[in-house]
């Protein structure tokens, strides 16, 4: 379906080019009486749709259509094709080579651009491996560490120093599964493979899931809700825009240092669902905001190098999730302190949504 689309797409522009440099060239005959300046305006034409189309053959399409229509209509004899003129002839071979020139260069160009972003995908990868390689040790270290303690020299611990071991395992082991989750999303959404299933899902009871799962991890952290009074239904993949959500939240709770006040609005407007989360913290630094949903930066200061790649990753989960639902994602500082996290889903779904 997207061949074909592109396909459609080539020729429609192919067509749209020919027939602007037809209607342009009649009206330079009409007021300027001049017939010299049309091949320059088809050439121009087929340079534009060699640029724009894919391959060479629009290219050349558009070459021997403008070759045939400066013979046709705008040489003598007129309405006639004529090839025997010289002139003609070598017109349209210079146009051809024209067109031949620009396609190789224009495929040279993609082809360069299609490599440096594809090195610049792989470096990100191996940027996000090492750092992920790195933060494991730590909760690894952690479990092992505690549970072989606790099974070689149990006795030598009170129950209160057992409990809380227990508690370091529990909350590690949670952390690891967390961070799993967050990297089997962003593979599985980053493969291309994957369909996003819209289903139509009242946003009370997304955002009861949400609080629901926040509250067990964060008991002691309340979030304002403001959401609209209205019943409303929005097209998605709730698993994964709950997850969105809860990534959100659990950043702000993590790395906004000094936050009192949690909030989470939606609001409706032109169609779109806009979804905000805004904390009163330390914000985010400036130089962090441009890479803050690749996996490099979390927001605010960080607090350890063990949380700092989960919410790395987990925003960059975020904004993939919210890119394949065919969504925006951004974050800002807010005036007077603290951050802003807005994404937008569109409240109708589309056929081939990927």
């Amino acid at each position: 379906m997207q061949k074909s689309y592109r396909v459609i797409k080539n020729i429609l522009i192919t067509v749209a080019i020919i027939c602007v440099c037809f209607a342009l060239c009649l009206i330079i005959q009409k007021f300027f009486k001049t017939g010299e300046l049309i091949p320059a305006v088809f050439v121009l034409g087929t340079f534009i749709t060699s640029v724009i189309t894919d391959g060479y053959t629009y290219g050349i399409i558009s070459a021997i259509l403008s070759v045939w229509a400066v013979n046709f209509a705008f040489t003598f004899p007129f309405f006639k094709v004529n090839f025997t003129i010289p002139e003609n002839l070598v017109s349209a071979v210079i146009l051809i080579i024209i067109t031949l020139m620009t396609c190789t260069l224009t495929a040279k160009l993609k082809k360069q651009e299609a490599i440096k972003a594809e090195s610049e995908k792989e470096r990100m990868r191996a940027n996000l491996l090492r750092a992920i390689s790195h933060d494991l040790r730590t909760p690894l270290t952690t479990i092992y560490g505690s549970s072989s303690a606790l099974i070689e020299s149990k006795n030598s611990f009170t129950d209160k120093q057992q409990t809380k071991m227990l508690e370091s395992i529990c909350q590690d082991a949670q952390w690891l599964s967390r961070m799993v989750e967050n990297l089997l999303s962003i593979t599985r959404l980053d493969s291309g493979n994957v369909n996003i299933i819209k289903t139509p899902t009242a946003l009370d009871e997304l955002i009861d899931s949400v609080l629901l799962k926040f509250n067990k991890r964060y008991p002691d952290t309340e979030v304002t809700i403001n959401i609209p009074d209205d019943f409303v239904i929005i097209p998605m993949d709730a698993v994964l825009i709950e997850q969105v959500l809860i990534n959100i939240l659990e950043n702000a709770v993590e790395h906004a240092e000094g936050m009192t006040k949690l909030s989470l609005t939606v609001l409706i407007k032109s169609e779109k669902a806009i979804f905000k989360v805004q904390d009163n913290g330390c914000g985010i630094s400036p130089d962090r905001i441009k890479n803050l949903f690749t996996g490099c930066y979390a927001n605010g200061t960080l607090i350890s190098d063990k949380t700092k790649n989960n919410a790395g990753i987990g925003l960059s989960v975020c904004a993939t999730i919210i890119k394949a639902h065919g969504g925006e994602i951004k974050a800002e500082n807010v005036k007077g302190g603290g951050a802003l996290f807005c994404f937008t889903l569109d409240m109708e779904d589309s056929e081939d949504e990927q």
